[in-house]
């Protein structure tokens, strides 16, 4: 009579697909570590007068460029970005989301079934911001409202409270894509090893801002004037040359450079200079904004040098 076969117990059953899965898992590690050359994936900040910050990825800091730009685009106020941005944050985190509740997506979990757009639409971040803004501005005094009660008359959320613990933190980023705070939003940048191209900067910076934002004379042909590289791209800064628009501005100019450095990694932009400083990005951390090189001389003592335009360098 043949012998019985011990079958293994449910403990070691268990025991064995624990260790097949810690291998996978440590298999996967060490294949991102290789991959990414051990690195972290890119990471931004956001910081305030005194000190303190937000930090945040790499594609939240796309997504949030694009949901403030098309904000200006429009003519929306600060206060609205800052609805915006507090919106998207609760809603999705500032990811563009291809899931929710129920029917609802992308980066304000909109719903095509309830008259948002179809699903294409409510995935494109520059239609989906549009439409919160279209129906924030139907709101009566939407500005004076607690931001919870102005999310919520667009959102209808069943928890229109949870906005207001993100409020802080858009309010930082607003004041930076608005470009009404210098110099305090900064990446790693970290582009990857493809080459940038100045086509899609171009490209992105018309779908986020509109098409008139490479408009004024000189654009169209950024990176022919001597001494200046084909790989970078000049952007206008309008009304720099009337004092009485000069705040506004510095704001349009600071809001396009913060856009650009929020768009580094996805865009491979390397460096960013505006009105005297420079951004760069850097493999070791967060570059700051430092005084540009030739930046100095008494015209630059306001900050006022290179005013007239974003300088956009791509990677080679």
């Amino acid at each position: 009579m043949p012998e019985k076969t011990a079958r293994p117990s449910r403990g070691r059953l268990l025991r064995a697909g624990a260790a097949v899965v810690l291998l996978l898992a440590l298999a996967g590690y060490f294949a991102a570590q290789y991959l990414t050359g051990g690195r972290t994936a890119p990471r931004c900040r956001v910081a305030s007068a005194d000190g303190a910050g937000y930090e945040f990825t790499a594609e939240q800091a796309t997504n949030a460029a694009t949901v403030a730009a098309v904000g200006g685009a429009r003519g929306m106020p600060e206060r609205a970005v800052t609805i915006a941005l507090a919106t998207a944050l609760q809603e999705s985190g500032l990811r563009n989301l291809t899931y929710g509740d129920r029917d609802s997506l992308g980066l304000f979990q909109q719903r095509p079934s309830q008259g948002w757009g179809s699903k294409k639409q409510v995935m494109d971040p520059v239609y989906a911001a549009g439409k919160f803004y279209q129906h924030l501005a139907e709101v009566p005094d939407y500005a004076a409202l607690p931001l919870t009660v102005a999310a919520q008359r667009v959102q209808r959320s069943g928890f229109p409270q949870a906005y207001a613990k993100h409020e802080p933190d858009a309010a930082l980023l607003a004041a930076a894509l608005t470009g009404r705070t210098a110099g305090t939003l900064s990446c790693e940048g970290r582009p990857g090893p493809e080459p940038g191209d100045p086509a899609k900067v171009r490209a992105a910076l018309e779908r986020d801002f509109g098409p008139g934002v490479l408009s004024a004379a000189g654009a169209e042909a950024a990176g022919t004037r001597d001494g200046e590289s084909p790989r970078t791209v000049a952007v206008p800064v309008p009304g720099t040359g009337a004092e009485s628009r000069a705040v506004a501005a510095d704001r349009r100019g600071w809001a396009l450079a913060h856009w650009a450095v929020a768009n580094s990694s996805a865009l491979h932009i390397d460096k960013v200079r505006y009105a005297g400083r420079e951004w760069t990005a850097s493999d070791e951390g967060r570059s700051p904004w430092r005084k540009a090189a030739g930046a100095g001389g008494p015209e630059a003592a306001d900050g006022r040098a290179g005013a007239d335009e974003v300088l956009i360098g791509v990677t080679e």
